[in-house]
């Protein structure tokens, strides 16, 4: 499959069964402390460090942005990034999510930051997403299901992208965002506007 032809691709097992449970398990964890930590007002309800229930796109449900252990996976796969999609990439940030029993993605388009994207599956259970390769909007779309380890590249600026309501208990997924060296793309920025790696999202537009 030609991600220049039909602006997306599908990778399977970038990551071992074993790899993508550990980055799951990670994952688990991480909702752990941060509800641990709101809970016994350790922390600030606005701090966004630990990740956070506020996502407006998916609401209540536990999301994580630019977290060091997967913005580190972010950069180790640029070279198979850059290897799908014959472009020379730069990383911008990653974003991963817990999503629970009754959650939607509604169909969208995402921001400048996303232009090159990837949603990676790391376990829990299975939940198709739907892509519209055409970029023509409010089609029937494609079905993608990934295993743990499976990733859907996909030019997120161009293509619809959603999910149906999720029928599982939990899904984790890591979502790893790109761009284009040579694109025109207004307002684009190395590591979404950070220093580097790893820094939450209150640090965008420090450079």
């Amino acid at each position: 499959m030609r991600f220049d032809k039909n602006k997306y691709a599908i990778v399977r097992k970038v990551l071992s069964k074993n790899e993508a449970d550990i980055f799951y398990s990670y994952l688990l964890n991480k909702r752990k402390l941060a509800n641990a930590l709101f809970e016994n007002k350790l922390i600030s309800p606005f701090c966004f460090d630990y990740g956070t229930w506020n996502d407006t796109q998916v609401p209540d449900t536990y999301s994580l942005y630019g977290d060091l252990l997967m913005d580190t996976l972010l950069e180790k796969m640029q070279p198979l990034m850059e290897k799908t999609t014959k472009l020379k990439l730069f990383p911008n940030y990653s974003y991963t999510r817990v999503y629970k029993k009754g959650d939607i993605l509604k169909r969208h388009k995402d921001r400048n930051s996303c232009e090159i994207s990837t949603t990676l599956n790391l376990g829990g259970d299975s939940w198709p997403i739907y892509l519209e390769p055409s970029g023509q909007e409010n089609k029937k779309g494609i079905e993608v299901n990934l295993n743990p380890g499976d990733m859907l590249i996909y030019r997120g600026c161009d293509l619809e992208h959603w999910r149906e309501p999720f029928e599982g208990e939990t899904c984790g997924q890591v979502f790893l965002h790109y761009n284009n060296e040579d694109s025109d793309i207004e307002g684009q920025k190395l590591y979404d506007g950070r220093i580097c790696l790893g820094l939450p999202q209150g640090f965008r537009n420090c450079q």
